[in-house]
């Protein structure tokens, strides 16, 4: 696993023995830095197979459809098909050059089929839906104990709002991820932690 910063949102190459998976993407308009990244750690953009992001927000998903034009193919959850297009108003909005996700391009899996796809690309470990943050949240957790969870509140946050159902619903994604017994977890915007 790599671990690329080139903006404010922390992405992870994640390499099989069969392909590769690039996790989250950052704001429209980081390119120039996303190559600089992946120059300085020795990356081509041929080593890049997949892309997939934790959710479709504008600081998450940014670049997708520039790296399906360069070559690169998203990985998408059936979940999350109905929000692709969630953040090209806020782009147009803030006079951002952006060329909407052509979706229908996209392989789709849904998380109970994604261990089988992964597995495909010399990857071992799954999807989880983790929609605490948003509706279209997803986490990838990988078999050798890292688990890659995007926005998701940390697990010392729960019981910290004050809607009972925001508690209940970050709750219940922490117990999915648990269960898993990850040893290490990669957020998008924080330092990452040691679960177990």
């Amino acid at each position: 696993m790599i671990k690329l910063k080139y903006g404010n949102t922390d992405t992870f190459l994640i390499r099989g023995t069969g392909g590769s998976l690039l996790f989250d993407t950052d704001y429209a308009g980081t390119l120039p830095a996303f190559f600089k990244a992946i120059k300085q750690n020795g990356i081509k953009m041929r080593d890049i197979d997949y892309v997939m992001v934790s959710h479709y927000h504008p600081d998450h998903m940014g670049l997708v459809s520039e790296l399906m034009r360069l070559g690169a193919k998203l990985l998408l959850t059936d979940s999350q098909k109905e929000f692709v297009h969630f953040s090209d108003k806020i782009f147009k909005r803030d006079g951002f050059e952006y060329e909407p996700i052509d979706e229908e391009s996209a392989a789709v899996v849904s998380c109970e089929k994604s261990r089988e796809f992964l597995s495909g690309l010399g990857i071992s470990g799954e999807i989880i839906r983790t929609s605490s943050h948003s509706p279209c949240s997803v986490s990838l957790v990988l078999d050798g104990g890292e688990c890659f969870v995007g926005d998701l509140e940390p697990f010392e946050h729960i019981g910290a709002y004050a809607e009972k159902t925001a508690n209940e619903a970050l709750s219940r994604d922490w117990e999915l991820i648990r269960s898993f017994k990850p040893k290490t977890v990669y957020f998008a915007h924080r330092p990452a932690y040691s679960l177990f």
